[in-house]
């Protein structure tokens, strides 16, 4: 059975408002992954003083429901000021749209969670933290499952890169089953580290490689 997509889905999935990367961002997410067939990168331009979304891009990998609801999504939360930014959910989304197929309604959730995990990145950036618990393992992996493996699309916790995380004070060291010598080393280091410093108990941030 096929589900057809409405005209406003067609719009936004041909002519993409806000696409491309925002240069003078103050965060930034990325959700999905290419490999599991979708993902979505979210710039955020944020009004320091008003906690307001001034600028807003995104960048999509995936079908024309993930572009179409990254492009309503950035259009939506501009202007918005942080909070009301994190309330947008994926029914409105794809409201928004007209609707989308059933199949596709993972879409919007995607393209929501980039958002909501742009606005995160501002706020620990930012020192604007709701609630201060404590980082522990369970957080750390979390957040490196937004790391990729290149060598296969898939994350490093998925594909059991990881072999260890260790916590102490203000210290948080992630072990690497990769060799330090590898042509990913310093890429997979770098995004280990900007996943996880904005924590705001977290003062250094080790990644260890096999020898």
């Amino acid at each position: 059975m096929k589900f057809p997509y409405t005209e406003k889905v067609l719009d936004h999935f041909k002519n993409p408002r806000n696409v491309g990367k925002l240069e003078d961002a103050n965060a930034k997410a990325t959700e999905g992954s290419p490999a599991c067939g979708d993902q979505v990168s979210v710039y955020l331009k944020v009004d320091e003083k008003t906690n307001t979304i001034e600028n807003i891009k995104f960048e999509s990998y995936g079908c024309a429901s993930n572009i179409a609801t990254g492009s309503i999504i950035t259009e939506l939360a501009k202007g918005k000021t942080l909070d009301e930014a994190r309330s947008i959910s994926w029914q409105q989304a794809s409201e928004e749209l007209g609707g989308l197929p059933p199949i596709k309604a993972h879409c919007s959730v995607l393209a929501v969670d980039g958002l909501r995990a742009a606005i995160e990145n501002y706020e620990e950036t930012h020192g604007i933290v709701k609630q201060k618990k404590p980082t522990n393992v369970e957080e750390v992996r979390r957040r490196l499952k937004k790391v990729m493996n290149p060598l296969v699309g898939l994350d490093l916790v998925k594909t059991e890169l990881v072999t260890g995380i260790m916590i102490e004070k203000g210290k948080v060291t992630v072990a690497v089953d990769l060799p330090a010598t590898n042509q990913f080393a310093n890429n997979i280091r770098e995004e280990v580290m900007e996943k996880i410093s904005p924590l705001w108990d977290v003062n250094e941030v080790e990644v260890r490689f096999t020898e």
